[in-house]
């Protein structure tokens, strides 16, 4: 499995960018796609997820400046940033749960990682 992931950068506050990734590969069903960031001297922390049956769950503090949409059929998650803080400065990991075939839970995958800059 390989998720691609594009479109960070550099940006300054208040603008926007949009997050691009597609998964590839061999797996069966999707609990959710989404992204996760993690800064400098931070942990990892989910930003924005959607799951196949379309609920979706943010990180509080994105609520209303970011938004998160799949094309199931492209097995693609994009995340829509807008009015950018420099506290969203981080790096961007898409993620891919998959159901596991041996045990019940799910199997998480995570694409290269893409940096975000918001200058202020």
């Amino acid at each position: 499995v390989q998720l691609q992931a594009s479109g960070g950068g550099l940006v300054q506050a208040g603008g926007s960018l949009r997050l691009s990734c597609t998964a590839s590969g061999s797996f069966f069903g999707i609990n959710s796609m989404g992204w996760y960031r993690q800064g400098i001297g931070n942990k990892r922390e989910l930003v924005a997820t959607r799951t196949s049956g379309g609920t979706t769950n943010y990180l509080e503090s994105v609520k209303g400046r970011f938004t998160i949409s799949r094309d199931l059929a492209r097995n693609t998650v994009e995340l829509q940033m807008n009015s950018l803080k420099p506290e969203d400065t981080a790096i961007y990991y898409c993620n891919l749960a998959v159901p596991r075939s041996d045990v019940p839970g799910v199997l998480d995958y995570w694409g290269q990682g893409t940096q975000v800059t918001v200058s202020s």
